[in-house]
């Protein structure tokens, strides 16, 4: 199983913690190994872990690390803008080169970051909240171009 390192907004909001935990459970219904840390617990809210600052660094660093170790990618739901996830995907580009998908819904009303619609190494899936299925399988492809040596067994990408 391929692993997934899911990035979501939690200090710049928690509107859409149903959405997230949506794209998790059909990931790993893909056969995705996928670490959410915190991004999907109700226990947490916008005032962020109850961890410090630091602490929250260093962990989430080392889930990025232990991902893109294990030949895995981020994929992050930007929709709702957050710096951590923005700090997130530039960790996951520039320091540890696994692919990143980012997941935006047009339909908010808002846009796109510019660094995150305009960076032609991040996947970017536009996806519609009715038809979360669909988007998850424009990852998958996303994902399946990202690593075209994967081995034909590799059951997160078929």
């Amino acid at each position: 199983m391929r692993p997934i390192y899911f990035s979501g907004s939690i200090s710049g909001g928690r509107g859409d913690l149903e959405i997230y935990r949506r794209l998790v459970e059909l990931l790993k219904a893909h056969g995705f190994q996928v670490n959410a840390g915190e991004v999907t617990s109700a226990e947490v809210g916008v005032g962020g872990s109850p961890l410090e600052s630091p602490e929250v660094f260093e962990r989430d660093l080392r889930w990025i690390e232990e991902v893109a170790r294990a030949g895995g990618a981020l994929i992050a739901e930007v929709t709702t803008p957050s710096h951590g996830v923005g700090y997130e995907i530039a960790t996951a580009r520039w320091r540890f080169g696994i692919p990143v998908v980012a997941l935006f819904r047009p339909a908010s009303g808002r846009r796109c970051s510019a660094m995150i619609a305009g960076d032609p190494g991040i996947h970017l899936v536009e996806y519609d909240e009715d038809d979360l299925e669909a988007a998850i399988d424009r990852t998958v492809a996303c994902l399946r171009e990202a690593h075209p040596s994967a081995p034909a067994g590799d059951a997160a990408l078929q």
